[in-house]
């Protein structure tokens, strides 16, 4: 048997979801990446109570898309341990294609949001590509292990960083919370903020609506 793992490259078309709309009244822009087993027009429901002339939501689209059990509903994940490195590769290179699509002003606030599984792309797309922000959300997720203070030293002060957790999170022990806190500190210094709430893995609404006060 000779059996042999070759690679192509191709061009692919993916989607992506949007809430409200881009103009002169706009102040907040939002990148969100969604968690595993989310659809990006599913997700963007946890941010429609913000108020809709003054943010512009983005959630880009997971490509892995698979049937969950026993209902059958249509979900997605960004990445798994298997061909990590080329994978987030065409993660970065799709999101770049919605910035240029989107064309977002200098002058606005950029918030990039990361939940559960979408934590990782959201950090990771930020460190390679030098993104700035105003705010950085890192909501019950973990914080990939190949990044290090150097990659964000692109931030200045401005930049706020939450981190979000249940503290009954099923992901969760205490034990990971307090590296996971722990590595953050180290990547972000004073510009994190840790937020806890009494709840399992779900996303904060609360928080959401109220993030730009806590």
């Amino acid at each position: 048997m000779n059996s042999q793992e070759k690679e192509i490259s191709y061009v692919t078309t993916n989607s992506y979801a949007t809430l409200n709309a881009l103009n002169k009244q706009t102040k907040n822009v939002w990148f969100v990446c969604h968690g595993m087993g989310y659809l990006s027009r599913y997700f963007l429901k946890y941010f429609k109570n913000l108020n809709p002339i003054e943010n512009y939501i983005i959630a880009p689209q997971a490509p892995s898309k698979y049937y969950i059990q026993p209902k059958m509903h249509v979900g997605a994940n960004w990445l798994t341990r298997e061909d990590t490195v080329r994978d987030t590769e065409n993660i970065m290179n799709y999101f770049d294609e919605i910035f240029r699509e989107e064309k977002i002003p200098n002058s606005l606030n950029l918030f990039v949001f990361g939940y559960s599984q979408g934590v990782s792309v959201a950090l990771r797309y930020v460190a390679k590509r030098k993104l700035k922000c105003s705010l950085l959300v890192l909501h019950s997720g973990g914080i990939p292990k190949e990044l290090d203070s150097a990659d964000f030293k692109h931030l200045n002060n401005k930049t706020q960083v939450k981190i979000i957790y249940g503290t009954e999170d099923e992901y969760l022990n205490s034990s990971r919370i307090v590296d996971e806190t722990k590595r953050a500190k180290e990547l972000f210094g004073e510009m994190l903020t840790v937020l806890p709430f009494e709840g399992k893995h779900i996303v904060n609404v609360d928080y959401i609506n109220n993030l730009e006060l806590l």
